[in-house]
């Protein structure tokens, strides 16, 4: 009698899988049906029959689209992922290493998250973009140094660093400030559901990658206005690139404030993407920081 329930546990199993996947190719083929020219009226058949037929198109054309959002399966955790580095390990290492610039002369400001804000946009793209949302994920904990030498700020060095897998997804205080590009409200689900997406295995892969990094190589320019360029490591790829600074309140306290655009595909991330492009996101997101140190 056991292996008949698991037979029969197994066999519903397979049912809801099946139905699953041909409520999916149902949906995939009204699609491509109604993308396909429809507006050729054919010999002898009335007007009035004609228009009622392309509003039953426009309506079940929606109908397959949220059929289609709904066929988008939760993703498999890596299975070559590894145990992220302990986040208290890396600040000791920076710590030490800015320990050490300040004995060499010259003063070290600690970045503090609760006076700070780190954020990256995300954008919906793709045919139906206009059903998918745009996003905001924010990193409520970072480590953060700036090294300010006696010969002044072009000689110094700063380091930034969080976690991917401790990003908060679309806030609603964040998204209420945003406008109406990001004025739609998102259920806790709907939350959970793009961290999935966006930070999953076939993403970002935060659980192998969990850490973006972002650190000074050069700083040129006078206050209240500098470039740097900066070494950014995502996914476990480093890239380099020049971004502009605002930066106030020095020698004697720091502001730092500045954005860039970053590609996923320049650090082998393929965005994500649901059934050939139908609904997407952006390759292109941007990184936003206000950073303040004492």
């Amino acid at each position: 009698m056991h292996d008949g329930g698991h037979e029969r546990m197994h066999g519903a199993d397979v049912v809801k899988v099946t139905n699953s996947a041909i409520a999916c190719t149902a949906a995939s083929s009204v699609v491509g049906a109604i993308a396909a020219p429809n507006d050729i009226q054919k010999p002898g058949l009335p007007r009035a029959q004609m228009i009622f037929k392309k509003v039953a198109i426009v309506l079940f054309g929606a109908a397959a689209a949220a059929a289609l959002l709904s066929c988008s399966a939760p993703l498999r955790p890596s299975q070559t992922g590894t145990a992220p580095t302990a986040a208290g390990s890396d600040r000791a290492d920076l710590q030490a290493i800015y320990s050490e610039m300040g004995r060499a002369g010259g003063r070290v400001f600690a970045l503090a998250p609760k006076d700070s804000v780190v954020r990256i946009y995300a954008f919906r793209a793709g045919r139906a973009a206009r059903l998918g949302h745009n996003h905001v994920l924010s990193a409520p904990q970072f480590t953060g140094f700036f090294h300010l030498p006696t010969s002044g700020a072009a000689n110094g060095r700063f380091d930034l660093e969080f976690r991917l897998d401790q990003l908060e997804v679309d806030n609603p205080a964040y998204r209420s400030t945003l406008g109406a590009a990001f004025s739609a409200v998102l259920s806790p689900e709907d939350r959970e559901s793009t961290k999935e997406h966006l930070l999953g295995a076939n993403n970002l892969q935060a659980d192998r990658f969990p850490f973006v990094r972002i650190q000074s190589l050069q700083i040129s320019g006078e206050a209240p206005k500098f470039a740097a360029k900066v070494q950014v490591e995502v996914h476990g790829q480093k890239r380099e690139m020049w971004i502009p600074l605002d930066v106030e309140g020095l020698p004697d306290r720091l502001s730092v404030s500045g954005s860039f655009v970053l590609r996923q595909t320049d650090f082998g991330v393929q965005p994500y993407s649901l059934l050939g492009g139908l609904l997407s996101v952006q390759d292109e997101v941007v990184l936003e920081f206000k950073l303040a140190g004492a």
